[in-house]
């Protein structure tokens, strides 16, 4: 008896990855392919759409991770525009498994047009290994290139306390979405194994790095929230380009103390002491 499947154009996690990617274009995020997402999904969600049995082809990774043996993700391809996904998911997302051998990826659905996953992948794998062991609750890897993030990194010290203390002072907000801080890579060459496995070393103390004159990686347990934390630290980044050479009025540490107090929240060490 042939066993009844749901049409995974209409899966939540398909969904939430198009409605994403359409407004990280809309807010000037993703220019032309720039950024890309991944997203753990829940095997026994994905059987609901898929016979998880049936490999359309496998794609070398070019790197090892034993950690995320037999897991499944739903990735933007590589080459692909954000404006696109929502119109036509099937080519510009795919759902990958990765193999018992830890090497390769498992194609299950979409890359309908021959693609790949994005070239940031080592970076993406890399760091939910990282999270996950911080979190076993993690799911997402958000990747993206905030203007003003990109700027504030421009003119700044690359001294991620500082650049943090910077953004706490500039919105109240900061302090209390990300009290872990902001991690900062220096300029690196984007796609590499190198870039993913230093993107990893600092996941395992910031749910958020900036790669200096490029752009932003975020991570959480959702959507909302990894989405949530890159735009919170956009728009503080914002704020504080627009004042910047301006006689400042900042946000008072001891401020920010009784702000992380109020909302229960633990600073990143080393800034507020």
């Amino acid at each position: 008896m042939k066993l009844f499947r749901k049409n995974i154009l209409f899966a939540p996690f398909v969904e939430e990855m198009c409605e994403a990617t359409a407004n990280m274009y809309r807010l000037g995020w993703d220019e032309r392919n720039g950024g890309n997402i991944s997203y753990l999904l829940d095997e026994k969600e994905v059987a609901e759409y898929l016979d998880l049995t049936k490999v359309i082809r496998t794609i070398p990774t070019g790197f090892e991770a034993k950690a995320l043996i037999g897991k499944i993700f739903i990735v933007t391809g590589t080459g692909k525009y954000f404006k696109n996904v929502e119109f036509d998911p099937e080519n510009n997302l795919g759902i990958v498994r990765i193999a018992e051998d830890g090497t390769t990826a498992e194609l299950l659905w979409g890359y309908a047009d021959g693609g790949k996953f994005t070239s940031e992948f080592p970076a993406h794998m890399m760091s939910h290994m990282a999270r996950l062991e911080k979190d076993p609750a993690h799911r997402i890897v958000m990747h993206s290139h905030p203007t003003y993030t990109i700027a504030m990194n421009a003119v700044c010290p690359r001294d991620e306390k500082d650049f943090t203390h910077k953004l706490w002072q500039s919105n109240t907000e900061a302090i209390v979405v990300f009290p872990d801080g902001v991690g900062i890579l220096p300029a690196m060459v984007c796609g590499t194994n190198e870039i993913g496995q230093a993107t990893a070393e600092k996941m395992k103390d910031f749910r958020l790095v900036v790669w200096s004159n490029h752009g932003i990686y975020g991570t959480g347990r959702d959507m909302d929230e990894t989405f949530g934390l890159i735009e919170t630290v956009e728009k503080t980044a914002e704020i504080y380009m627009l004042t910047l050479g301006h006689e400042p009025n900042v946000i008072p540490d001891d401020i920010l103390k009784a702000l992380a107090k109020r909302f229960d929240v633990k600073p990143l060490a080393g800034i507020l002491d």
